[in-house]
């Protein structure tokens, strides 16, 4: 028999905060991270707006000789995994160490040390390149530093598929307790990629919003108008145990893990499928897993990322899953307010979810002013609703074609 899953911690480092309550109170204020950038010169850029984390200073949680060590994208791991780990009451000493993991999703990696040493090999040669590069941008540096951190001995490693590389990390780590593999995964995602390169590259494939002059309005999911999605950063983790452990430490538990479900399109390296197949299954797949039935569900916390492929084929996915149920779902897109962090986006968004549920109440779609006839459902428009939530399902999709979607509700 498979183990149970709870989720027993929650930390996140966003652009509008790094406390998890504080990120509360003002997504349900309608609040937007999305602001210009000030961290590079972006003046020759097209898209000069974005979810920077302005004033960033890990210096609470980790050593300054640490940071050093660590390009952005750990940095934000590590103070939300510290957060996580603390808001669960979790003490490693008294832990074994080899029952204890941590996965971690992230789309890039560490590509602005990437960026840091090309320049610097380019401009001053070979030997100028510095001898940490390799164990700064690797995909594994975040989830290797919290294990170096904590003593972690257990299942470790980096998922990268794109925008769902927190919520296939998730999975993944769900599984790994479901399985006997692990008592205590700390999982989630991380995202840096908000750099030169990375603006530069998104702009060219025209994947980003041109709004410069108003950024607050940039990132506007499901709406008529929209034009892109706004590249953020930050970092979303959780702390999942097996329910046994989670009680025998009387650890307050905040929900149950209840389904998990992943696909891929094989269709398009960047576009979604039009009608939404892969996505579909994904969902389909998490509520077989969940042995759920579609109407169980209340609310999605939808990819939603204003572009205009990919709002579409989520809104026909949601059709094609929930049928008739469909719009009774309450629905909305978080990175209205947040913008996208890419593989650490699913993170942060099972965060809100789980706060939606304990509150009983649906988190907006700011921006939604002129909704897309193509975009159908109740996408909660610009106010946060009261509703009682039982089960809530997270979507992320992401370039490659890949989808996932987990599924939580009350611990009982």
């Amino acid at each position: 028999m498979k183990n149970r899953v709870v989720v027993s911690g929650l930390g996140v480092a966003t652009a509008i905060s790094s406390q998890v309550e504080d990120l509360w109170t003002r997504i349900l204020a309608g609040e937007s991270g999305v602001h210009p950038i000030l961290r590079f010169d972006v003046s020759d850029l097209k898209v000069r707006i974005g979810g920077e984390i302005y004033d960033w200073d890990p210096s609470s949680h980790i050593p300054t000789k640490e940071i050093k060590r660590m390009d952005r994208f750990t940095q934000f791991a590590m103070v939300a995994g510290i957060d996580a780990v603390q808001d669960a009451g979790l003490d490693f000493e008294q832990e074994d160490p080899f029952r204890c993991g941590i996965i971690l999703g992230t789309g890039v990696g560490g590509l602005g040390e990437i960026e840091t040493q090309m320049t610097r090999l380019m401009a001053r040669g070979p030997e100028r390149v510095s001898p940490m590069t390799v164990p700064r941008m690797m995909l594994n540096a975040a989830s290797g530093h919290l294990a170096i951190h904590y003593g972690i001995r257990g299942p470790n490693y980096a998922v990268a598929t794109a925008c769902a590389s927190a919520t296939n990390a998730m999975g993944d780590a769900c599984r790994v307790i479901q399985y006997g593999e692990a008592d205590v995964v700390i999982t989630g995602g991380t995202e840096a990629a908000m750099t030169r390169m990375g603006m530069s590259a998104f702009q060219n494939i025209r994947a980003l919003s041109f709004r410069n002059d108003e950024p607050e309005r940039a990132s506007r999911p499901f709406d008529l108008d929209r034009d892109g999605f706004v590249l953020s950063e930050g970092a979303g983790l959780v702390v999942f145990e097996s329910l046994e452990h989670a009680q025998q430490r009387n650890a307050r538990i905040y929900c149950e893990v209840l389904g998990y479900g992943t696909s891929t399109d094989a269709g398009h390296i960047t576009q979604p499928d039009e009608q939404g197949v892969g996505a579909a299954r994904a969902m389909s797949n998490a509520l077989q897993n969940a042995q759920l039935n579609p109407d169980d569900i209340d609310y999605i916390n939808a990819h939603g990322t204003s572009t205009p492929l990919g709002d579409k084929a989520e809104t026909v996915a949601v059709k094609t899953v929930f049928q008739d149920w469909a719009r009774s779902i309450s629905i909305s897109s978080t990175k209205s307010q947040l913008g996208h962090l890419l593989g650490a986006s699913g993170g942060v968004e099972l965060v809100l979810s789980i706060k939606a549920m304990l509150d009983s109440v649906v988190p907006p779609t700011i921006n939604l002013d002129t909704p897309d006839p193509a975009c159908d459902l109740d996408f909660t428009p610009n106010h946060p609703r009261q509703r009682k939530l039982r089960r809530i399902m997270s979507n992320s999709f992401g370039f490659g074609g890949h989808n996932a979607s987990i599924i939580v509700g009350p611990y009982k």
